[in-house]
């Protein structure tokens, strides 16, 4: 620690995981002065060091969050500001790391502290170093692939409830997406969780082009609220400096705000919506911002799990998340809901980076689904069904079990063709009302 840092030990409150301390205006102005952001070094009676960052300043009282907790801290403490935010480790060597949320690795591998290091929590991408989204990345998931493309450059999450399989579909996005580098945030994850998707990765073979930042569910709350800023810190870098597509997957982003808003109560602001602080938007906005294709370089692709308490799509999590993302995917009952999912951006890259008939199959299949669906509700209610109806039906069950389990790993051309294939075993190519050109292309031939 350099000598040229000011101590200051007028600890005037200590609450919970958060100590505020009394530091004279003047000091404000100094390069070690406090700054909102900034980094401190708490110092126990007993000589226990725990490291804290500055989240308010009111005139002479400034406000720390405790990484390690309070405990050993006491009104006769002294704190010192390092004077320089957070930053996060990037290398080439961290590629297969796993980091927590403070920064420090986990993993019990290789020592890092040469490596350069980047400042967190920087300012979202000038406009003008952005080119329009206009490349897709294949998933081989028939859902995202075949109706909701994900583009590179692209923010969008996953909506989905607690009990469903939304980690094991985020880690398959994960190993199988097309992209240079995956970086992995979890956020207060279970052992179990997290366990999962580091021998995912292992197992795939995808782990050594992968970067892990987790915070467990016993880890310090302080540390959540750094976990986007870490993962998006590095996948900037490497998108800019060597021209990587990387894909950027956070789990779960409510926990993530119900950290902030714990932090908030502590800090006795005044709640918003359901408890939530009034910055909620602001927050989440500058985390998914980072999102860009970059005019020089590679680019960031953020996909998050967002769930709903209460399957509540209007909880201010996801009502804000809405806002800020270009679409979502809808994962509940195990599958992805073709009609509450959504991307923005697939007009992009459908029948431009892909095959002709994509545009057609997509829509096709999402009517006849469509129908369906009434056709199951007229069964329900024993009204009676037509020739079509029963064609109808057939297709809907065909289509759940080739296309909407999200076990499904197909590339992109086959799902297209196996959509041609399940048409044809429903309906007659009359039945399609699509353009003759394609069906005389691409609809299956009756064998002779």
């Amino acid at each position: 620690m350099s000598q040229t840092l000011v101590r200051y030990s007028k600890v005037i409150e200590i609450v919970g995981d958060i100590i505020r301390v009394q530091v004279p205006e003047s000091a404000h102005m100094k390069e070690t002065g406090p700054r909102y952001g900034d980094l401190a070094m708490v110092e126990g009676n007993e000589g226990n060091q725990s490291l804290a960052q500055v989240i308010n300043i009111k005139r002479d009282t400034v406000a720390l969050q405790v990484f390690g907790g309070t405990k050993g801290v006491a009104t006769d403490s002294s704190v010192c500001f390092l004077g320089h935010p957070m930053k996060a480790t990037y290398s080439d060597n961290i590629l297969g790391r796993v980091f927590r949320g403070a920064g420090e690795p986990i993993d019990s591998g290789p020592d890092l502290s040469q490596d350069s290091k980047v400042s967190i929590g920087g300012p979202s991408v000038n406009p003008m170093r952005r080119v329009l989204a206009s490349k897709m990345i294949r998933t081989n998931v028939p859902m995202i692939d075949v109706f909701n493309c994900l583009v590179e450059s692209q923010k969008i999450p996953i909506f989905s409830v607690a009990g469903e399989p939304f980690n094991p579909f985020l880690a398959r996005i994960g190993m199988q997406a097309d992209a240079d580098i995956v970086v992995f945030g979890g956020l207060g994850l279970i052992f179990d969780a997290y366990y999962f998707f580091r021998t995912a990765f292992e197992d795939a073979g995808v782990f050594s082009r992968t970067v892990m930042f987790v915070n467990l569910a016993a880890d310090p709350i302080v540390e959540r609220t750094l976990v986007p800023d870490m993962a998006l810190a590095v996948a900037e870098r490497f998108a800019v400096e060597q021209g990587k597509r990387v894909l950027v997957l956070l789990t779960d982003m409510t926990a993530y705000a119900d950290a902030l808003k714990e932090i908030g109560i502590a800090m006795d602001q005044v709640p918003s919506n359901r408890g939530y602080m009034g910055d909620l938007y602001s927050q989440l906005a500058r985390r998914y911002e980072k999102a860009c294709d970059y005019t020089q370089g590679g680019s960031v692709t953020i996909l998050t799990v967002t769930t709903m308490p209460g399957d509540d799509v209007t909880h201010p999590v996801p009502d804000n998340t809405g806002y800020i993302t270009e679409g979502q995917f809808y994962l509940h009952d195990g599958v992805i809901d073709p009609f509450g999912s959504l991307s923005r951006l697939k007009q992009h890259v459908i029948g431009k980076v892909t095959r002709e008939d994509h545009s057609q199959i997509m829509n096709t299949m999402v009517r006849f689904y469509s129908d369906a669906k009434d056709a199951e509700q007229k069964q329900a209610m024993a009204f009676e069904l037509s020739a079509f109806d029963y064609k109808l039906l057939q297709f809907g069950q065909l289509f759940k079990q080739r296309f909407m389990d999200i076990n499904v790993s197909i590339p992109l051309e086959q799902a297209l063709d196996l959509g041609w294939k399940t048409l044809a075993e429903c309906f007659e190519p009359q039945e399609l009302l699509m353009k003759q050109a394609l069906i005389d292309k691409y609809f299956p031939k009756p064998i002779q």
